[in-house]
């Protein structure tokens, strides 16, 4: 029986914002006492680290730590682009299927990246309001 699969081209066949994002390493640091952080590590081993920080109620800068593959670095700049400017109650809007979008070529089985990449964010999201519903006590 013959392989019939079109062997994939990386540089030719990935989108321009899949290669920007997987490619991309100003994000890539850890933010000493974030406003936000959360932590997730995938079935397949990788983690990603997020660390958000706030101004008022909109996110000003995230930034993340990994250990993993090429199409979680995709994902977690992805993630981090999507939610940078948005209010907190918005970037709860941002799911696996808004990352695979933007990013347009993710591999359907690396979706489990984009999963752990927003994993991450809703428990950074999370934090930022455990912080301020304890501010507020």
């Amino acid at each position: 029986m013959s392989d019939t699969r079109k062997p994939m081209h990386f540089w030719q066949d990935h989108s321009d914002n899949y290669i920007k994002m997987a490619f991309s390493y100003e994000r890539s640091k850890r933010i000493e006492n974030p406003d936000g952080y959360g932590r997730q590590t995938g079935q397949c081993g990788d983690t990603i680290e997020l660390f958000l920080l706030m101004d008022n109620d909109r996110i000003s800068q995230v930034t993340f730590e990994i250990d993993g593959c090429l199409h979680t670095r995709a994902t977690a700049n992805t993630v981090a682009i999507l939610s940078e400017g948005r209010r907190l109650e918005e970037a709860w809007d941002i799911h696996p299927e808004t990352v695979c979008n933007y990013l347009e070529t993710l591999p359907k089985d690396h979706f489990h990246c984009a999963e752990l990449a927003v994993g991450a964010l809703y428990l950074a999201l999370a934090d930022v309001e455990h912080k301020q519903a304890a501010r507020l006590k």
